[in-house]
């Protein structure tokens, strides 16, 4: 069996962090949504996504397979449905299409000469950007079952509080005088990662390989912090994907920040709007403000963008990929790509001093950007310069 994730509309709809990855890119819980897949079904998928954006992954191979929405999250349930269906068959419930068997990729109008099949079963569907701190609970509770089952976590150091069971370490994993409390959900510590001292962590919660929780940070869940990043003060039901800073304190909360972004001391997000009305998020498929119909949302930042000590988020705001950011008062709710200044003004973070600061911070790590890279964002730097005004 083969299975392809492919991205569809989802594409536009989950902008500014699909500018730069494949839906199955995206990383809700502890894994990415292809890892899961993977992990689910002992297969590795392959991925289908833009033109743009192909290059990052190997082609689909040809012949048969089961094309599968690359938003929706695998389970137990689900894969056992997607073994059943027969070539010519779609798998569907009352959201939409799940999956399909076929000879080649379908677009969306052609799904109907396909033979539907009903699946009335659990599933969880990744479709806007706010859908990702709204799933994280539920998706670090599975990965963590996914991981952990059949396995011993490493020993838990002396010299801390632990609540619960659910704690799990991977090799290499230090935690100092701190408070680990999986009462209220399993807590991941991920290989050579550390827990400075004093730190207060509520499950669920994932610690990215090699990441480091700075002394006193305070972590509500469910939160997840990938791999490479620096992450204090004080953070609540929020992601943070690989190499992304946020090391000092200030407020995170309901937020999602891409790859290689950096929160300047102090900066903080709003997540809650002082009338209490529903949050409105900027929307790249529509152009236009979109309601949420949720209370609490704050901050929605692409890769490589960047805020200044003491910058203040708005609730419900949207930063494009590459921006800089820094100057007093609050931001405004849509920061398009690519942007450099703040409230009372800004101008292009030129193409040119992008690839200067970009290199810069990968050789901070020992890396640089592949070439592949290189091509993706400069086409976002194109693409985004009719928001930039």
């Amino acid at each position: 069996m083969k299975y392809v994730l492919t991205d569809g509309s989802l594409h536009e709809s989950l902008k500014p962090f699909t500018w730069t990855r494949a839906v199955s890119d995206l990383r809700v819980g502890i894994l990415c949504i292809h890892e899961k897949w993977s992990k689910f079904t002992g297969i590795t998928p392959e991925i289908l996504t833009t033109e743009e954006l192909q290059p990052l992954y190997t082609h689909p191979s040809l012949g048969e397979a089961v094309y599968i929405q690359a938003g929706i999250l695998p389970n137990s349930s689900l894969v056992k449905a997607l073994e059943g269906i027969q070539l010519g068959e779609v798998l569907v419930n009352d959201q939409g299409f799940i999956a399909y068997r076929s000879l080649r990729y379908e677009a969306n109008d052609q799904l109907s000469t396909l033979k539907p099949v009903s699946y009335s079963g659990p599933i969880i569907r990744i479709e806007r950007p706010w859908d990702l701190f709204l799933c994280n609970d539920e998706a670090l509770r599975s990965d963590y079952q996914l991981l952990t089952s059949g396995r011993e976590s490493a020993p838990l150091p002396p010299g801390n509080q632990y609540i619960g069971t659910d704690i799990f370490l991977e090799p290499g994993a230090q935690v100092y005088a701190s408070v680990l409390n999986a009462s209220t959900g399993p807590i991941y510590i991920g290989a050579n990662s550390e827990v400075m001292e004093g730190c207060l962590v509520r499950g669920p919660f994932s610690l990215g390989a090699h990441s480091t929780l700075k002394m006193g940070a305070k972590i509500y869940g469910a939160t997840t912090i990938g791999p490479h990043c620096k992450v204090g003060g004080e953070v609540s039901n929020s992601i943070l994907w690989g190499y992304s800073n946020k090391a000092h304190d200030g407020f995170l909360g309901n937020s999602v920040l891409g790859a290689w972004c950096n929160l300047g001391a102090d900066t903080n997000t709003s997540n809650l709007k002082n009338n209490y009305a529903p949050v409105k998020l900027w929307d790249y498929a529509t152009e236009r403000f979109a309601q949420t119909g949720l209370q609490f949302c704050g901050l929605m930042m692409g890769d490589h963008a960047k805020s200044a000590i003491n910058t203040m988020f708005n609730t419900g705001t949207v930063v494009g990929v590459g921006a800089i950011i820094f100057g007093g008062g609050f931001v405004k709710n849509f920061v398009p790509g690519f942007s450099w200044g703040g409230v009372s003004g800004s101008t292009t973070f030129s193409w040119d001093r992008f690839v200067e600061t970009t290199t810069a911070v990968y050789a901070r790590r020992g890396m640089q950007p592949s070439p592949q890279e290189w091509t993706v964002l400069k086409s976002v730097f194109e693409a985004t310069q009719v928001y930039r005004k």
